[in-house]
């Protein structure tokens, strides 16, 4: 269905390290357990980069999901992994052994993890909210970068907007491409940031959250649905960082001050963790359908979306959009 737009499309591809996306696109890794092969097969099928959400998962588990996702598509598959997770290089590690096409890390900073993509000929590519951070991982050998601001679900590294942010991150990333990131929900804004900001992709996790292929319950879907502009709202996470999520039971005790604390940690999946309550547990239970108990990370303009579609036809509306307005943008140009 898409080959059509693949065969005369305005928008280019994009390139990181020796991949080529036909579409501009990368599906944010949602962890826990929300961007699995069931998503991220589909997505890199229609020529963008599938991502799987590979924090706060057992290492096991995320190399045979890696191998489920390869052994359905022949597109680009991704993993996502926080370096605050304490085990960040096994899984790093446990990626790379199983083929994994590209690696993306943010929640912190790894020097370390550019020597690894090196030494094992794995893209790395590094989620930032500042043009210092985004300098460095240039320097370091990012094969991309992602500017991710405070529009974006989950955990966020800064509280400033996407386009206030991505100018003076885009001025100073001269070598390697730069995807926006945060609040994008149709074709126009992709567009907008590529013809007017220079981005040379975009990176969105909400809008695939609400496709049929995502494989979290009905209830969670439900209540990205549900969601109304006011009731997506800032919280605090174990993680040291704010999330933005939407205002469930769960987050209203939360603000009220009541103790929602978890009496003991059967994960110990952060390197530092004040332990106010199991972002593990808490993930797991919305994603599994509590989401009266669970935390569901939501993107600030997630209101916006009102109807679950298959993976092809998000790609289908997200790509006529941006084709319908996009006309030249000023990003990076890779050597032929």
């Amino acid at each position: 269905m898409l080959q059509e737009f693949f065969t005369h499309m305005k928008l280019p591809p994009l390139k990181i390290a020796n991949f080529t996306a036909k579409v501009p696109l990368i599906q944010g890794g949602m962890s826990i357990r929300v961007s699995t092969s069931a998503l991220a097969a589909p997505v890199a099928s229609c020529g963008g980069i599938g991502v799987i959400g590979g924090s706060g998962i057992p290492t096991d588990e995320l190399k045979a999901d890696i191998l489920k996702a390869k052994a359905n598509t022949d597109g680009i598959v991704a993993v996502n992994i926080m370096y605050a997770m304490k085990n960040f290089y096994n899984l790093v590690m446990a990626s790379i052994e199983v083929g994994v096409d590209m690696i993306i890390t943010g929640a912190g900073f790894s020097r370390d993890i550019f020597k690894i993509g090196r030494d094992h000929n794995t893209p790395i590519v590094m989620i930032v909210s500042s043009p210092g951070i985004a300098k460095l991982a240039e320097k370091l050998g990012a094969a991309a970068i992602i500017v991710e601001a405070c529009e974006a679900g989950g955990h966020l590294g800064t509280d400033r907007p996407l386009r206030e942010i991505f100018p003076p991150i885009r001025d100073v990333i001269t070598k390697v491409p730069l995807i926006a990131a945060g609040g994008i929900t149709n074709g126009y804004e992709m567009a907008e940031m590529m013809d007017k900001y220079g981005a040379d992709g975009i990176q969105i996790a909400s809008r695939f959250v609400l496709s049929e292929e995502c494989d979290v319950a009905d209830s969670f879907k439900q209540t990205f649905l549900n969601a109304k502009k006011e009731d997506i709202v800032l919280t605090s996470s174990p993680v040291g960082m704010p999330g933005r999520a939407i205002n469930t039971p769960f987050i209203q005790a939360m603000a009220r001050g009541e103790d929602v604390s978890t009496k003991r940690c059967d994960y110990k999946c952060l390197r530092k963790c004040d332990h106010h309550y199991c972002i593990n547990e808490r993930l797991m239970m919305a994603r599994n359908g509590n989401v009266q108990e669970g935390l569901v990370f939501s993107g600030a303009n997630t209101y916006k979306m009102k109807e679950i579609l298959p993976v092809a036809e998000i790609f289908r509306q997200f790509v006529t959009q941006a084709e319908s307005v996009y006309k030249e943008g000023r990003g990076f140009t890779p050597a032929s």
